[in-house]
């Protein structure tokens, strides 16, 4: 796949060998490392095949997905690897604070939600959603760094919510988000 200018620099999304890469030597689905020569240069490691898989499901139309974090690499990644699939609309908010606002403006069909952000975490933008009549039935998937995926598979709920660990497993993530997709014109 050809560089993409993300944030003014350059990135390569580049599929995994059989799920692990030899240079940066760990299992990878959307991990990325950072070169050391100048110009700096993000490497995206996805798995094509999970992706073409997805891809190639039954044609629908586009669900709308909404990522609130305050960290705009890790929402512009999963943004991309969304996208490729073909399925999703996806919108990055990196400031919590504009959460409430992004979602009555965009409307989504669920919301991926980090908890630990500055200022205004998950859980009073979770509060604000749900205070809204407009808003309040759309799913909210929290993302958190401070459970292990054995507790967010688990089953483990917060505030009657799902999660998911990060780092991010994309599989994991659309599977997440199909399960908590409502029902088209519901």
């Amino acid at each position: 796949m050809p560089p993409e200018k993300i944030d003014g620099q350059t990135v390569t999304f580049r599929p995994v060998r059989d799920g692990i890469d030899s240079e940066v030597g760990f299992n990878v689905n959307a991990s990325y490392i950072i070169s050391q020569n100048p110009p700096l240069c993000r490497v995206y490691w996805f798995d094509q095949s999970e992706i073409d898989a997805i891809a190639r499901s039954p044609a629908k139309e586009k669900r709308r997905i909404l990522i609130v974090d305050d960290d705009p690499e890790s929402t512009h990644v999963v943004k991309i690897l969304l996208e490729r699939t073909g399925h999703y609309l996806v919108l990055e908010e990196n400031d919590a604070a504009k959460a409430h606002q992004s979602a009555q403006n965009f409307r989504p069909d669920v919301i991926l939600l980090d908890i630990m952000m500055p200022e205004t975490d998950g859980g009073e933008v979770t509060a604000q959603i749900e205070a809204d009549p407009e808003l309040q039935k759309t799913p909210i998937i929290f993302l958190s760094a401070l459970v292990t995926k054995a507790e967010a598979k688990g089953g483990l709920r917060i505030q009657g919510h799902p999660f998911l660990a990060k780092p991010i497993d994309i599989p994991e993530l659309i599977n997440g988000i199909e399960e908590n997709l409502p029902a088209r014109g519901a």
